[in-house]
């Protein structure tokens, strides 16, 4: 079955950077365009960059972030400069857009980010 492993969040100071991974497996990775998006309890989840045919990022993203993708490691990675306090939540990547539902069909469970002022 298809699992999107998460990792490298963790505690940073503001304007620190961090690194994250999604190690993909279960399917042939390097078909499906891939995402991430971020969670605050009680609020709705959040996209924040993806790489597919084209690359997005959120306007809180861009400028700060870069997600770019290693098919021969199956992982997809963002990477986090200039980190901000609102920046903490949870992370979690998402896998191959599926046009019939409007959404991802894969998700990870997500790694948390802190940022403290």
């Amino acid at each position: 079955q298809v699992q999107l492993v998460e990792s490298g969040g963790g505690s940073v100071q503001a304007g620190g950077s961090l690194k994250l991974s999604c190690v993909a497996s279960g399917y042939v990775f390097s078909d499906c365009g891939m995402a991430w998006y971020r969670q605050i309890p009680g609020k709705q989840r959040e996209f924040v960059a993806s790489l597919g045919d084209s690359t997005r990022y959120s306007n809180s993203a861009k400028g700060r972030f870069t997600i770019s993708r290693d098919n021969d490691k199956n992982t997809l990675y963002l990477n986090m400069t200039s980190l901000r306090t609102e920046d903490t939540a949870g992370y979690l990547c998402a896998a191959c857009w599926s046009m019939k539902k409007a959404r991802y069909d894969y998700w990870g469970q997500g790694t948390q980010v802190t940022v403290s002022s």
